[in-house]
């Protein structure tokens, strides 16, 4: 339930995104199998496969709540409810770190 709680109010806020940061948000469960391994592909999808993480019950309710959201460059990047409620992931090819802040 507050995984679910969690997602609502992120999809709602990450909504708001304009400009090069407005994207798409994915929900893991029922998540189509092409897009699933499009994102497995572009190594974005996290799995329940951490064996430390599933005895620490990062796994209860797996799938449940849980998503990716990205801009359409892909160069911005979300997970909900992974390990942490939010991941913010910011990146760029080659060496500007100017260009990922």
């Amino acid at each position: 339930e507050d995984f679910e709680k969690v997602e609502k109010l992120a999809c709602e806020g990450l909504s708001t995104l304009t400009g090069e940061l407005a994207g798409t948000y994915y929900p893991l469960k029922g998540m189509d199998k092409a897009v699933q391994n499009k994102m497995i592909e572009d190594h974005f999808l996290f799995r329940a496969d951490d064996s430390v993480l599933g005895d620490a019950g990062g796994y209860n309710c797996w799938d449940t709540g849980r998503g990716i959201f990205h801009n359409k460059d892909k160069t911005f990047l979300t997970w909900l409810n992974e390990e942490d409620h939010f991941r913010f992931i910011s990146m760029q090819m080659g060496g500007n770190l100017g260009q990922v802040f």
